[in-house]
């Protein structure tokens, strides 16, 4: 049975913290699924971190579906979160509708993700009327980058945090099941955290938040020496995937890969015959 978006709330009133990461293929999927984590999210970081793309921007819902219909078929508990990219629940609420149905009805994930706070708390309480769980997101949005202007932290004035803490009150009289808090000072994501009754999933956010998530790619070191400031480097999967790669390399080279115990045989009476 897949966790439910009531069990992610009662993790909160029973202050259970929360674990989220990403994911963005089948294999990745599997495994985290595996361990128990209780939410995936297919995030639109794929755009940087699978396709090569320098910011979120890019990234289409035919590339988001796509993915997400992997991680899908990879998992078995976890609750999946598809995350609607830019510009493709902005327009009208027509298109949020449409865009955030194909998510659950073709993607086949349990839930859809969506940045901003009152500019798009209309579209979240239509969008969850129609019987499609939305976690929200705000603070850093990146696909805001260009009128944040970069990748910084917010809510640092006391106007702009005045403007996340009515974001997230926006997002929960929404209907939210949590809200995904990025680079946003520790102590206003405390008060943030206090302040809704839903859970917040924090990224660069401090300690006090009722869950965290994390780029997996980030996590397991797959980027090179590259770690953000808000994430921990677990373990330098890069090195080790080149090690490996580079002992294959040398193994063909020096004809020691393939030997006969990974090599199929035949009837020698029909190769007998062929000859």
């Amino acid at each position: 049975m897949r966790v439910t978006i009531q069990q992610i709330k009662e993790m909160k009133e029973q202050g259970k913290i929360i674990p989220m990461l990403t994911a963005y293929d089948y294999t990745t999927a599997r495994m985290i699924d595996e361990t128990g984590v209780p939410l995936i999210l297919v995030g639109d970081s794929l755009g940087m971190v699978v396709l090569g793309y320098e910011s979120t921007i890019p990234v289409t819902m035919e590339e988001m579906l796509h993915h997400t219909k992997a991680v899908v078929r990879g998992t078995k508990q976890a609750l999946v979160v598809g995350d609607m990219p830019f510009m493709t629940y902005h327009t009208d609420m027509a298109q949020a509708l449409t865009n955030a149905a194909r998510f659950i009805q073709e993607a086949g994930c349990q839930a859809i993700k969506l940045e901003g706070g009152v500019t798009v708390a209309d579209k979240v309480k239509r969008i969850i009327e129609c019987g499609i769980p939305v976690m929200g997101h705000i603070g850093l949005t990146p696909q805001s980058i260009n009128q944040l202007g970069g990748y910084k932290v917010q809510g640092k004035t006391s106007g702009a945090a005045q403007q996340l803490l009515d974001d997230a009150r926006a997002l929960e009289e929404a209907g939210v099941f949590s809200i995904v808090l990025e680079c946003v000072p520790a102590g206003l994501s405390e008060l943030i955290t206090k302040k809704v009754n839903v859970p917040t999933i924090g990224i660069g956010c401090g300690p006090w938040c009722d869950g965290q998530v994390q780029v997996i790619s980030d996590i397991l070191g797959l980027l090179g020496d590259f770690v953000p400031k808000h994430a921990k480097q677990y373990v330098k999967l890069e090195e080790m995937i080149k090690g490996a790669i580079d002992t294959y390399v040398s193994e063909i080279q020096a004809g020691t890969f393939p030997t006969q115990k990974e090599s199929f045989t035949m009837d020698k009476s029909v190769l007998k015959e062929l000859k």
